[in-house]
């Protein structure tokens, strides 16, 4: 017996050191735990207790995530995020357009200045520009519930807003001196008409478009230093053949010497080749037929903004909510 306990110090020691003590807070059972395991919850227990707010914040981003948006408020984020997408297809599509145009203008040598006040494909970037800024704003604002960019969307929208009140406002106003402009430009226009290919292509656009020739009449084209009558050229005494009632002369390809020595012939015998009617008439007849639906436009273009700065409003609204709900939702005791 006394050779068996001399063999077993151990429990001779255990004995000797009296009942086993319970583990305290502080030491952690290491028994049968991996070390990966047993370093992790560790490292939780000191933060816990070392920084009692990380527990709260682990447990309010679990609360976040578990607190979507309500139903309605998320019918709300998916209508405007489609609205702008929508709207953002074709100020994206001219955007592209003006700086291909931008670029062609460019190779060809083209000149930045010229007869019109701006040049009609940069007028085109800038309004893409815009649009798609502005439309894209808000799609990634409803989509990420931003609240930063949803009101910046919200700003630009209520700025378009009041630009356009300031606009029709006036264009009433102001409406005489705006015709005389109107008026000028044309005059303008006619007279260089050969110097810029985009005066070119508008100038004819409006006179196919408004079936007309000239200004005022078909004789306003005597401004023009290749139509003049006084001319050396070729073209002397003639018209462009946007100014022809048939420039095609039921062919297939436009015969650009249709209005040939147009201005040498009496009218009758012009007003059987050419178009006599100046474009400001035609224009003022052509706004006075149809100013119902310009007004109509204009009233669901600014119908549409208004929806889409309420529902904007609606959805910051919401996410407002959301995010008080989120602070004084109680944590787990």
């Amino acid at each position: 017996m006394m050779g068996w306990e001399e063999s077993s110090p151990l429990l001779s020691q255990q004995d000797t050191a009296g009942p086993e003590q319970p583990p305290t807070r502080n030491c952690l059972p290491t028994a049968n735990v991996p070390r990966t395991s047993l370093w992790e919850n560790q490292k939780g227990a000191w933060g816990w207790r070392c920084c009692p707010v990380s527990k709260h914040k682990a447990w309010r981003e679990d609360q976040a995530s578990s607190l979507p948006l309500p139903t309605g408020s998320n019918c709300v984020k998916y209508l405007v995020f489609l609205s702008n997408f929508i709207f953002s297809l074709p100020a994206l599509l001219a955007l592209a357009a003006g700086l291909w145009g931008l670029a062609v203008k460019r190779s060809q040598g083209s000149s930045w200045g010229g007869p019109l006040p701006t040049d009609p494909m940069l007028v085109l970037v800038l309004g893409g520009l815009v649009v798609s800024v502005v439309s894209l704003s808000g799609c990634l604002g409803a989509l990420c519930e931003n609240s930063c960019l949803l009101h910046c969307y919200s700003g630009a929208v209520l700025f378009c807003l009041a630009l356009e009140a300031l606009a029709g406002t006036l264009v009433v106003t102001l409406w005489n001196p705006l015709q005389d402009s109107l008026k000028y430009i044309l005059h303008e226009a006619i007279t260089h008409y050969w110097d810029d290919p985009d005066l070119h292509f508008l100038l004819d656009q409006v006179q196919q478009g408004l079936q007309c020739c000239g200004a005022v009449s078909y004789q306003d084209w005597q401004q023009n230093l290749y139509f003049n009558c006084s001319s050396p050229g070729v073209q002397a005494c003639s018209l462009p053949a946007s100014c022809c009632i048939n420039p095609q002369e039921d062919g297939a390809v436009v015969n650009t010497q249709c209005g040939l020595g147009a201005l040498h012939l009496d009218q009758d015998a012009a007003g059987q080749v050419v178009y006599l009617q100046g474009c400001w008439p035609a224009l003022q007849e052509w706004l006075r037929g149809n100013i119902g639906p310009i007004g109509g436009c204009a009233i669901a273009v600014v119908m549409i903004q208004g929806s889409e700065l309420l529902l904007a409003a609606c959805l910051l609204r919401a996410l407002a909510v959301h995010k008080v709900a989120e602070d004084i939702e109680p944590g787990p005791l």
